[in-house]
């Protein structure tokens, strides 16, 4: 039973982190749908969203150990 709570804290740990690379883009791919449904444009979502998503590969692309990993939550972004 340990085992199970060992790996399920680890998946948590993962859908964090790719939540946090990910998940302004997906935010901001959201309010893009809710701006062309109400008629609007969505230009300014979608170049927030391609901003967002070019950060995210910036913060993936980097070298983490133990050490400094939590830095690669781009907490403060």
């Amino acid at each position: 039973m340990t085992e199970y709570i060992v790996v399920l804290a680890l998946v948590v740990v993962a859908a964090i982190g790719v939540y946090s690379f990910f998940g302004k883009t997906v935010r901001n791919q959201m309010a893009g749908v809710a701006q062309e449904i109400s008629g609007k444009s969505s230009t300014t979502q979608v170049r927030n969203a391609a901003a967002a998503a070019n950060s995210a590969a910036t913060q993936a692309n980097k070298d983490y150990s133990l050490s400094n990993y939590d830095e690669a939550t781009n907490s403060g972004n």
